[in-house]
């Protein structure tokens, strides 16, 4: 398993953006599928988006597409969350996961118990 631990979260105004990073140790990273996810107060975590390594497909939850981009860079084992207008309900904490397993169907990386590991989070909030 890859230890993840995140950073960049923080308070940002409606409108305005975001980087989350996540930095891994503890594995072979370039053959991790790396995901985002998130949780608000009162809620289950939700898929955000993810990047998958042997394909290089990436995948967003419909709620963040166009307005969030994942990326990630092998030499330095990190993957990033840059998020644009945002909105209240973007507020979270957000997460880092991955998984070695690679899927045919797209939508089993949108699954959270498809990843094996997990950061602590960070929390986003957007104020209106």
């Amino acid at each position: 398993q890859l230890q993840l631990v995140e950073s960049g979260g923080g308070l940002v105004q409606a409108g305005g953006s975001l980087r989350l990073s996540c930095v891994a140790s503890g594995g072979t990273f370039s053959r991790y599928t790396m995901g985002w996810f998130r949780q608000a107060p009162g809620k289950e975590r939700e898929f955000v988006a993810a990047n998958s390594w042997n394909t290089g497909s990436t995948y967003y939850a419909d709620s963040v597409k166009g307005r969030f981009t994942i990326s990630r860079d092998n030499a330095k084992n990190m993957v990033y969350l840059q998020m644009s207008s945002l909105k209240p309900e973007d507020t979270a904490v957000y997460y880092c996961a991955g998984t070695p397993r690679t899927y045919w169907a797209a939508r089993l990386y949108y699954r959270s118990e498809n990843y094996d590991s997990w950061g602590q989070g960070t929390q986003a909030t957007v104020s209106s």
